[in-house]
């Protein structure tokens, strides 16, 4: 990671800081796809607490051992007992390694609130449905999650100083940022530190895949169709693989934890819906697009077929990657050949966004879909309405 990226902090330090400073209550749980600065944050944070501190990472260890676990939990206690300290900080990190991992922190964060052990404890991670999982199953009540999701344009604006255009072709990992100037070895940079270590690691290592060529190929179609509505059918028949339908709606929901690439549903207002037979793919982030392909920064800049699908994909990644931390549903909207790009809908309030570049602005779909739906709002970005810059420049929660 550069200097730079290191240097500069994320709204959401100032939030975990405070947490750690209350008095013990919660493990604080921070979920996060890789690359996207949560050790960082960490390295940051602990610094500038007051509390000592002892920090781990489950990925420096070949074994998967619960043992491990304990053992470290163990030293922490030594540690507090031996500096006389009121209270110690355990944070560990990608913790979702560990089998079992949920049990062991359940009983040995009870055994300290039993014996009145002031031990903190901050869990990180990387792979969001393993985390929830044990953590639904085992530690009911006892921890509070925050999501760090990728960054934003305004982060990246702020920590490289970086243009709109650059966010939308380049995405927004820090760590790939001092690569830019040289579009092959970024490319190299994301293809194999972000995804093939994504894939390898989060999924393939923790989760039981009878088809990993099926999932990888899934992924590199996915994103070669971002910001498109395609049929399960259709799928299949682009994959030339016997997979079925279950199989891959699975396969892109692992993708979607682990911060690579989501499908979103239809909406389809307050009826109960089956699952969508046809997902509309959506990258979380833009690098995960443009690395797999022969284009380059200049020439999709100057290609406005290609850019206007640069851009949409962008607006989608913003959106889907605030509706985790902000606890939204996002949707598309289709009836025939009419269509909305982004349904927002949050407790009872339902927002329809269109996004358009280049000339004629055809309003058709988002017409029917007010007169069907009432919306609480709808919303354009790009020509005649808010700026690309704008909208990636605001939270959606705000839209609210």
């Amino acid at each position: 990671m550069s200097k730079l990226h290191e240097m500069y902090e994320r709204a959401y330090l100032k939030q975990v800081k405070s947490r750690i400073e209350e008095p013990r209550q919660f493990i604080q749980v921070i979920l996060g796809p890789r690359q996207v600065g949560k050790t960082t944050m960490i390295n940051q944070l602990l610094p500038e607490c007051s509390i000592p501190y002892v920090y781990e990472s489950a990925d420096t260890i070949t074994a998967t051992s619960p043992v491990w676990l304990m053992q470290v939990w163990e030293t922490a206690r030594l540690k507090m007992k031996a500096s006389g300290a009121k209270e110690y900080l355990l944070v560990i990190d990608e913790i979702q390694k560990i089998d079992n991992w949920s049990e062991v922190v359940k009983q040995q964060w009870d055994k300290d609130t039993r014996e009145k052990v002031n031990i903190k404890v901050v869990l990180l991670g990387s792979s969001r449905l393993l985390i929830q999982k044990g953590l639904t199953e085992s530690l009911a009540g006892r921890f509070e999650i925050l999501y760090l999701g990728h960054w934003s344009f305004a982060e990246m604006e702020v920590a490289f100083g970086w243009s709109v255009q650059q966010y939308i072709y380049f995405g927004g990992y820090p760590g790939s940022a001092s690569l830019i100037n040289d579009e092959e070895r970024w490319k190299s940079y994301i293809k194999d530190a972000l995804i093939e270590t994504s894939i390898s690691k989060d999924i393939l290592m923790l989760t039981r895949v009878d088809k990993p060529a099926l999932l990888k190929r899934l992924f590199e179609l996915g994103c070669l169709y971002s910001g498109q509505i395609l049929s399960y059918t259709k799928i299949i028949g682009q994959l030339q693989d016997a997979g079925n339908t279950t199989t891959l709606a699975n396969y892109l929901k692992l993708l979607s934890d682990s911060g690579l690439l989501g499908g979103l549903e239809k909406y389809a207002g307050s009826v109960i819906r089956q699952r969508s037979s046809s997902p509309k793919f959506q990258v979380y982030n833009n690098a995960l697009l443009t690395s797999q392909d022969h284009d380059t920064y200049s020439t999709a800049i100057v290609n406005p077929k290609r850019w206007g699908r640069l851009v949409e994909s962008s607006v989608g990644a913003h959106l889907l990657n605030h509706s985790l931390s902000e606890r939204y549903n996002l949707y598309y909207w289709r009836e025939g050949n009419n269509e909305v790009d982004f349904i927002l809908k949050k407790g009872g309030d339902v927002i329809g966004l269109e996004v358009k570049s280049g000339l004629g602005v055809d309003t058709k779909g988002m017409d029917l879909f007010n007169e069907k739906f009432h919306p609480h709002k709808i919303l354009l970005v790009g020509t005649g309405g808010l700026s690309y810059e704008e909208f990636l420049k605001i939270n959606p929660k705000d839209l609210f």
